[in-house]
């Protein structure tokens, strides 16, 4: 069951992987080889996880890729469910056919 309100990839990566290991996002950003203010803008939520840094992540602080990418998945759903909550969409009925002769 996904949850309602899951944090975003970046702060995971922060605090479960950067801080712990007494890293700055500079030294991370290095180790992952991207620049500082990718990884910045990611840590700081204000991007998200592409499937090239997925790999890196994976690479670097282990999970797989998958596991990073679904993070953001979660995240991006639930963000999305919260924004169409409102949206009156009808469901669409199949036509009926009429049997060729």
């Amino acid at each position: 069951m996904r949850m309602k309100n899951p944090p975003h990839p970046g702060r995971i990566i922060r605090q479960e992987c950067i801080e712990p290991l007494n890293l700055t996002v500079t030294a991370a950003a290095k180790h992952l080889r991207v620049t500082r203010q990718a990884l910045n803008n990611l840590v700081n939520e204000r991007a998200g996880v592409s499937p090239e840094m997925a790999i890196r992540l994976s690479k670097a602080f282990g999970a797989s890729p998958e596991v990073w990418l679904g993070l953001q998945l979660d995240y991006d759903l639930a963000h999305a469910a919260k924004r169409a909550a409102g949206l009156n969409i009808p469901r669409i009925e199949p036509r009926e056919t009429t049997p060729a002769a």
